[in-house]
């Protein structure tokens, strides 16, 4: 049989660090091709991948046609409508997270999927990074946990800060609510269950807090930002219950590897016909989940 092919949307830092050096190196996939925006970004990474390039409406659609599976680098409302394309077109989707800033976006894309019968896997690191994704099975399969705090201190745009992600608008508009938020929420409700209801405050420009209710009965509290300083930058999960405490791996691996992993499940997915826990309507929870929050903070702010 053919091997599964897998084009590519986006040229950006991710994209170029990440997900193509992933596909062209994965010897169970063709790598079918890059799209992007700007031509000329398409052909060089393209062209150090030994694939197609593609541009525009008629590139986007040739790829959808020459693909079984469309992988995403792209801000999170640019990749939600095009996941609706991509999906129409049958093809499976690897997303990146969020999958959308807007419910509504997210909704359309996860309807979409469902509705074409693809199969989908959204690229929240935790849940695939050989250092951390077998901690949060295990946690998970121990129980009894009666906390957890997590924090994400990304210095992205902190201090002296100078990062070629830092450039990305959607990023620096959202903040790391948005950005890492999905991080820690990938690693806490699997161990904890689903978030029953929560309250924000932000206590900066760039500085979020969550308070979260589980079904479990456990309570969670997440601290987000981009804007740390560098010596106060990290991150965290640590849990407490009735087998002790527990934290969260510091090494999580190579990206490459990690994203290489989400590319296996999305192929075991399709092979299979189950959807995976990490799926596009689990994306579309967080989604929920973070605008839920950010309309509490803005509600906070207006009365303020």
């Amino acid at each position: 049989m053919s091997k599964p092919r897998i084009g590519l949307l986006g040229t950006g830092p991710w994209a170029e660090r990440t997900h193509a050096p992933a596909l062209a190196a994965h010897p169970g996939i063709e790598f079918s091709g890059v799209w992007g925006r700007r031509p000329e970004a398409a052909a060089a990474l393209a062209a150090a991948h030994d694939t197609t390039a593609h541009s525009g409406e008629s590139g986007l659609d040739a790829l959808f046609a020459e693909s079984d599976a469309i992988a995403f680098a792209l801000p999170p409302d640019i990749q939600a409508p095009l996941a609706v394309r991509a999906a129409a077109a049958g093809c499976h989707l690897l997303l990146d997270k969020p999958v959308a800033t807007t419910v509504a976006a997210a909704r359309e894309a996860a309807d979409a999927a469902t509705g074409a019968g693809v199969s989908s896997v959204v690229f929240c690191t935790l849940r695939f990074a050989a250092g951390t994704a077998g901690w949060i099975d295990e946690q998970a399969a121990k129980g009894g946990w009666f906390t957890a705090h997590a924090y994400w201190m990304g210095a992205l745009y902190g201090p002296g800060a100078n990062s070629p992600y830092a450039e990305s608008p959607w990023r620096r508009e959202k903040g790391g609510l948005w950005d890492v938020g999905p991080h820690a929420l990938s690693a806490l409700i699997p161990v904890l269950g689903e978030v029953t209801g929560l309250t924000a405050v932000r206590t900066g420009p760039d500085l979020t807090h969550l308070v979260l209710r589980h079904v479990s009965g456990a309570a969670s509290t997440v601290a987000l930002s981009l804007s740390a300083p560098e010596a106060g930058s990290g991150s965290s999960v640590e849990l407490r219950g009735e087998n002790g405490t527990a934290v969260l791996p510091t090494e999580w691996g190579d990206p490459v590897d990690s994203f290489r992993a989400a590319t296996d499940a999305l192929l075991e997915s399709v092979r299979t016909g189950q959807p995976h826990a990490c799926d596009i309507r689990f994306g579309l929870r967080l989604t929920e989940i973070l605008a839920e929050a950010e309309a509490e903070v803005q509600q906070a702010g207006a009365a303020n």
